[in-house]
Formats: structure tokens, C-alpha cells, sequence
């Protein structure tokens, strides 16, 4: 394997890639050399090359997700010919296409370090492990049952069962996470600390916050309880919580569906835990079906902690392109129209925005998820905000019982951290749709220029153009008079060499008018005998002149 070394930074993971495979280099076996470009930036692009096996051992991690992938066979006899390697390149070309199309696949670590290994070889694992065993040293309360990788989608965050160490609570299982800092964060370390333990304190019966965080130089640290049945995921893919990522939920063997009065129940609770959210400054943008429980009737948000940490949202390669999608509220909106789609069809949606709706949707949910994903919506018109979606009949309809008041103080030197923090992830996303309009702006003009017509249109004005300064060329060379040897002189007498000096000089000829200072050019016939006349000049045939010469004095 071949590798193109580049500068490290921190990466947006969600950022889509693409795949080209450019050619091949023929030695004992045959290397596929492959361009890699991370989003529209067309300088943030590599080559890394791999061999048929290689593709081969991807295939083994990512077949456990029970998806038919279309990966081309193996072949003992004949596997350097050069067609055959043209038709294995394009299968390769094929199978790479298709891991990338895929939410699921294109996240996976085993695919960004077959892409990428410069960035992708460290063993995320192993650093949590690190620094979890320090925390845990400092704060001896739990102790690691086991490490669960690859549950969650999220590279850089790890999952760890563990127990406390207290022996009356022997039976209580918990789980510790590990978060590494994004691409955005932005808050500084005390603030952060503050405001994590404040979160830790938050009463609100439609949020599971964490029993106890803390963080370093490097990333967070969050407990919570352990919930057996796991995420509202895991229990739409009837999975155990436990298991890998791609066996989850890669191709599961059946799916179940909310019915409609659970998706307003809780979509409704889902609103309130943003609306008491958006009112306390603190951002999220992190609203999927992987961050919820549900425990019995009751649906409670996770991760509250994440819109502090500047990492991504799972959908944000989805909104950026939207003009209308610039503020944290309306992330929380568009994501709570994609968890509404998968609570009522089993799966998540696979196009950013939704055009037809299943026949089988309910026409008040139907009217919901219209008035958030249609294109209008996300493009033109804009998104409903919580408040709207709150008044709206579909979830207004649901009666709460009387229950404790929500409670969380933030001091005001921590709610200017948060509105800092806030604001300058807003303005992250809207620059990065200003560069994105900017590139399809250009593309678009790219690709008229280097259009058909354009290139039939150009190729027509220049034969006109040609045409054109042809037929000038040609006005000119007949205006112009006929080049000569030598200047025309302005009277005939002036070309001709004086002879010698006579006594008198003789009268002018009386066909040879006086110099004007104006005259006319001699016609063509007449310039021609004098030119004739010029060129047979001889000095020997000229008659010799005698001198009387009287200018001497007389004595």
C-alpha cells in the first residue's frame, strides 16, 4: 500500500469522499492506484494504492452487516491480463461506488482507513483506553467491565461498560463514553467543565442527562445509567445494544414501526426537551433515533453534551447545501423531520430532502414531514420553527399530565460561553454554504462553457470572425496603390540625377507642368516608362558638354 503523505489536522468526519480509480501498476501483482478527494476542495485530495486483496479484507469487516455488497470475484488462472484487469478495475470502481452511497458503509472506520490511512490509521480505541484509565485512577468509583467498539456510528467517541466499585451495588452497570474534541469546538476548557457539571444537575423528565462528566486537554467524559433495551434505534432494528454497529443495523431481519398516536407522544415530548433546550442557550444539533430512549411512554433525549464539543451532526453533509438551514434551531427541525420518518417507516430516509411520502403515512404526519423536508421548505419558504410544530394539531393534540417544573440556572458568564459558543458554529455552516454555492456556482458555469452548444456557438463565431478579418485583409490590399521599388517622387524631374552643370540651362519642356506641392501621381503607364527609363540609365551615352568657361578675370 501507497500512501501520499499529507498534513494532519482535525477532520469533519461526516465530510462525503470520493473514489476514482485512475489506473493500475503492473509488478509481481497488480496495485490499483486510487485518487481520493474529501468533499468539494479538489486540493484536499490523494492517492493511496491497494491490491485486489485488500479490497478483499474490507469486504471480510463489512459483509458482517449482512448487505449484498457487489465486490467482483476472486480469480486464481489468468489474473494479469490486461482484460481482465479492465473488467476487475471497473467491478472495484463498482464496489467502491456503492460503499460510498451508503449512509451507513461510508461512515464505517474500516472504509476511511482503506481511503485514508493517514488520517484514520491511529487506534481511537486503544487513546480512549488511555485516558479513561486515567480518569479512572483519579476518580476510583467505577471500575471497566468491558469495552464495547464499534456500537455507535461516531469514530472518535468510544463506549465502555462499567461498574461502581461499591459492593452493595454490585448489580448496577453503567456506561462511560469517551469524546474527542471536533473540528468546532471553541469553548474554553473551564467553561466547558462548568458547564458540564452544570448539565449533570439538569431536571427535566424528557432528558437523560449524565450522572457525571468531566474533561481534559483531549475530550469528555460522561456516565450514564445503563439502559438494557437500548437506543430508540436498537429498538426499531430489534437489536441488542451490545453488539457491533454493521450487525445491528447494517441489514437486520426485521424492523418494527410506531404507531401513530406513539410517534405524537413522542415527537410531542421530543419538542418540549428542544423547546426547554433553545430557551436555556444551549446547542445541540445532535437529534437522531441513536440518541433517544424510550422507557415505556416516556421518550428522553442523550447526548445533550455533544453541541458543546464542536463535532458534527450525522446529518450535517445533508443541510449544508440548504439556504434556509443556517441557525441550531432549524438543524434540530430538519433532524426531527428525519426521526419522525424513521419512527414510522422502520428505516431512516435516505434523501436529504422528501418529495413522495409512502401512501401508507398518516395525513396529518404526511403534512408534518412535508412542512420540513420538501425542498421549498429547505430552499425558499423556510423551515417551521419548534414553537410552530408545537401548535401544530398533530402533536398539540396530546395532553401532558401535571409534572415538576423543568430546572436548570445557568450564571451569565456561562451563557455568554454558550451563546459564543453557538454563534460561532453558526457561522462555521454558513460559510461553508457560501464556499459550497460558490463551487456549484462555478461548476455550473464550467459545465455550459463546456457544453455542446457552446462549443458549436464558439466555433461558429470564430469562422465569422476569420471570415471577417479575411475580407478586410482583402479591401485593403485592393485600395492600397501597386509597392514600387522606390518612393514615388512628387515630380518627374526630381527622380532623374541632374546632369552636368551647362552654361545656360535650357527652358523646362513644355509637357513637364512646374513643381506643385500637391501633385498628383503619374499614371501607371507614365510611371512605368519613367521606371524603364531609370533602370536602362547609362552615364557613357551621355553627349559630352563643352565649357566656356568665363568666370576667370580679365587683366
Amino acid at each position: 500500500m501507497a500512501v501520499v503523505p499529507r498534513k494532519r489536522n482535525v477532520i469533519n468526519d461526516t465530510t462525503p469522499m470520493m473514489c476514482t480509480i485512475e489506473g493500475i501498476a503492473k509488478k509481481d501483482h497488480v496495485d490499483y492506484i486510487m485518487k481520493v478527494q474529501r468533499g468539494i476542495n479538489q486540493e484536499d485530495s490523494w492517492q493511496v494504492a491497494h491490491r485486489y486483496s485488500d479490497f478483499v479484507t474490507l469486504q471480510s469487516t463489512l459483509e458482517v452487516s449482512g448487505i449484498d455488497l457487489p465486490m467482483p470475484p476472486k480469480k486464481v488462472f489468468g489474473n494479469m491480463d490486461a482484460a481482465f484487469i479492465a473488467e476487475r478495475q471497473q467491478g472495484l470502481q463498482n464496489y467502491i461506488n456503492f460503499i460510498l452511497a451508503h449512509p451507513m458503509l461510508t461512515r464505517h472506520i474500516s472504509v476511511k482507513r482503506f481511503l485514508d490511512p493517514t488520517n484514520y490509521s491511529h487506534d481511537f480505541q486503544e487513546t480512549a483506553m488511555q485516558n479513561v484509565a486515567m480518569f479512572l485512577r483519579s476518580v476510583p468509583n467505577w471500575e471497566i467491565v468491558e469495552p464495547l467498539p464499534d456500537v455507535g456510528w461516531r469514530l472518535r467517541k468510544q463506549f465502555f461498560l462499567i461498574k461502581p466499585t461499591d459492593p452493595t451495588k454490585k448489580d448496577v452497570r453503567n456506561i462511560l463514553t469517551w469524546t474527542d474534541y471536533g473540528p468546532e469546538f471553541s469553548l474554553d476548557e473551564k467553561d466547558l467543565e462548568a458547564i458540564l457539571k452544570l448539565l449533570t444537575s439538569l431536571q427535566h423528565p424528557y432528558i437523560y442527562p449524565p450522572s457525571f462528566t468531566t474533561c481534559n486537554s483531549e475530550g469528555v467524559i460522561a456516565v450514564r445509567n445503563f439502559v438494557p433495551n437500548g437506543t430508540l434505534r436498537d429498538c426499531l432494528c430489534k437489536a441488542k445494544p451490545k453488539l457491533n454497529q454493521l450487525k445491528k443495523y447494517g441489514n437486520p431481519k426485521s424492523r418494527a414501526v410506531l404507531h401513530e398516536q406513539n410517534i405524537q407522544l413522542f415527537g410531542r415530548q421530543i419538542l418540549e426537551a428542544l423547546k426547554f433546550l433553545h430557551d436555556k442557550g444551549i446547542p445541540y444539533g445532535h437529534l437522531h433515533s441513536g440518541n433517544i430512549v424510550v422507557e415505556g411512554n416516556i421518550c428522553r433525549l442523550l447526548e445533550i453534551e455533544n453541541g458543546l464539543l464542536g463535532i458534527p451532526s450525522i446529518h450535517r453533509h445533508r443541510y449544508v447545501p440548504m439556504k434556509k438551514i443556517q441557525e441550531k434551531e432549524s438543524e434540530d427541525v430538519y433532524c426531527f423531520a428525519h426521526l419522525l420518518y424513521e419512527m414510522a417507516f422502520g428505516e431512516a430516509l435516505r434523501s436529504s430532502t422528501l418529495q413522495d411520502v409512502p401512501p401508507n403515512c398518516p395525513l396529518q404526519l404526511r403534512s408534518v414531514l412535508l412542512s420540513i423536508l420538501n425542498d421549498e421548505a429547505c430552499n425558499k419558504t423556510g423551515l417551521p420553527t419548534v414553537a410552530d410544530l408545537l401548535a401544530n394539531p398533530f402533536f398539540a393534540a396530546i395532553d401532558f399530565p401535571a409534572g415538576d417544573k423543568p430546572q436548570l440556572k445557568i450564571p451569565s458568564k456561562l451563557k455568554e460561553a454558550l451563546k459564543t459558543a453557538k454563534d460561532r458554529t453558526e457561522s462555521k455552516l454558513k460559510e461553508d454554504q457560501k464556499t459550497l454555492r460558490q463551487f456549484r456556482r462555478a461548476s455550473k458555469a464550467h459545465a455550459y462553457h463546456m457544453s455542446e452548444e457552446e462549443k458549436k456557438k464558439r466555433k461558429k463565431s470564430a469562422k465569422k470572425l476569420q471570415k471577417e478579418a479575411s475580407l478586410s485583409d482583402t479591401t485593403q490590399t485592393t485600395a492600397r496603390p501597386p509597392s514600387s521599388p522606390s518612393p514615388a517622387p512628387r515630380t518627374q524631374t526630381s527622380a532623374i540625377p541632374p546632369p552636368p552643370q551647362a552654361p545656360a540651362p535650357p527652358p523646362p519642356p513644355p509637357s513637364q507642368p512646374p513643381a506643385q506641392k500637391a501633385a498628383p501621381p503619374p499614371k501607371s503607364s507614365e510611371r512605368g516608362a519613367l521606371l524603364s527609363s531609370i533602370c536602362d540609365f547609362k552615364k557613357g551615352k551621355l553627349k559630352k558638354a563643352e565649357t566656356n568657361d568665363k568666370s576667370k578675370p580679365k587683366l
